[in-house]
């Protein structure tokens, strides 16, 4: 046989002499895949059990309860939808509601507002740890803690806050003890806790915004306004989506700061809907028109964030 044909004789293509060696590779990328998948599922794990545990599982237990009649203390009566059309009819009920709305207009725009200047002066001015310390640390106290601290502070007789209205030259005020002031003043305690833990987020979305994007603009002759408004508002898009979500979801859960401080009145003028909630079911023992209400809230509140996320486009970024 001629050399020259033998040498001439072509051979298999590139891709079919790489394919043994992928091959080859195949089992082991696998493996890795493998152990990456049940790595996650082991991170994952303790959450997953947790949010079964304490959120899915009472959740469907509450559905249940809430067409039963129940004292608590007998076994649970099927009584169908009657306490859905109970609530339906209940004034006390829309008015807890009505007060839950009012108190979330009241508290979530100053706290966002309030957050979000802090957050732009700490990054601007400083980021220092003490400073970021100082501004969260009001969030880091129980709520009960906090509103002993105000209430002691904002007694009418005692409080260090009317002697300082007083030595001014002002009247005393009520704060907890009048109707008309009692919900607002609930809203400026709360604001006072939670706008650390705002301005810690935005700062957190400030932070990850590109810093020549406002050099560009500030070459092009732009105001801090400018700026502000055409670039970081914007940019902060995803992190204002959360914060309104979870600070509304959380001001109509609010119960702890109403039940230290005015227990639902005066004259039922912070009778909020959870704490309605909560008396229905451990005062008045009435646990199936109780679980009725929550899993209403429930509903309007999931209802809430799917609107709120899908208006603010929250699965989109500015930055990709």
């Amino acid at each position: 046989m001629d050399p020259s044909s033998v040498a001439a004789r072509p051979g298999p293509p590139p891709s079919a002499r790489a394919l043994p060696a992928l091959v080859r590779r195949r089992p082991f990328w696998h493996a890795s895949r493998r152990a990456e998948v049940s790595t996650a599922w082991l991170m994952v794990l303790p959450a997953l059990i947790g949010f079964v545990l304490f959120y899915a599982w009472p959740t469907l237990r509450a559905v249940q309860i809430s067409f039963t009649d129940w004292n608590l203390l007998s076994a649970p009566a099927y009584v169908g939808v009657d306490n859905y059309v109970q609530m339906w009819h209940d004034d006390k009920f829309w008015n807890g509601m009505k007060l839950s709305l009012y108190y979330v207009l009241l508290n979530i725009p100053l706290q966002t507002v309030l957050g979000l200047f802090l957050a732009v002066v700490m990054d601007r001015l400083t980021r220092a740890i003490f400073v970021k310390a100082v501004v969260l640390l009001p969030y880091l106290l129980s709520n009960v803690l906090v509103a002993m601290i105000w209430l002691w502070m904002l007694d009418p007789m005692l409080g260090v806050v009317n002697a300082t209205l007083g030595a001014w030259g002002f009247d005393a005020q009520p704060f907890f003890g009048d109707a008309s002031q009692a919900l607002l003043t609930v809203a400026g305690v709360n604001i006072w806790r939670h706008m650390g833990l705002v301005a810690m987020l935005f700062l957190a979305g400030l932070q990850n915004i590109p810093r020549h994007l406002y050099e560009a603009a500030a070459l092009e002759g732009a105001t801090e306004w400018q700026m502000f408004r055409r670039i970081t508002l914007p940019l902060l898009r995803p992190v204002m989506v959360f914060v309104l979500v979870t600070s509304v979801t959380g001001s109509f859960q609010i119960f702890d700061t109403i039940a230290v401080t005015t227990g639902g009145g005066p004259l039922d003028s912070t009778r909020v809907i959870v704490h309605y909630i909560v008396q229905n079911a451990f005062s008045f023992y009435k646990m199936g028109y109780a679980s009725a209400m929550s899993i209403t809230l429930c509903g309007v509140m999931l209802a809430y964030t799917v609107i709120q996320m899908c208006i603010m486009r929250a699965n989109e970024s500015d930055l990709a």
